[in-house]
């Protein structure tokens, strides 16, 4: 019934997807308006405005290439958010 849409975050101008799924979320919410914030600046501005730093890395479990707030060192392993929260 929803397909994924690309939006563009109207506080840093990134585009990012609104996916189906968080439609169909929005929708049971009663929620009429669509995001206008992408995830980093929606958690930034959650975090009393402030943006924190993401650094690039692949994911050592799934190789899917993820953003981290962190610099990776290399001596660790990294994950993204989702092999993350099946730890």
């Amino acid at each position: 019934m929803y397909e994924d849409k690309t939006l563009t975050c109207k506080e840093c101008g990134a585009e990012f997807t609104f996916t189906a799924s968080e439609q169909e979320f929005y929708a049971e919410k009663g929620f009429t308006n669509e995001p206008q914030r992408c995830k980093p600046c929606r958690d930034a501005r959650k975090n009393g405005g402030v943006r924190r730093e993401m650094y690039p890395a692949v994911c050592a479990e799934c190789g899917k290439e993820t953003q981290v707030p962190f610099q990776p060192r290399g001596d660790r392993p990294v994950y993204c958010s989702e092999c993350f929260s099946k730890r």
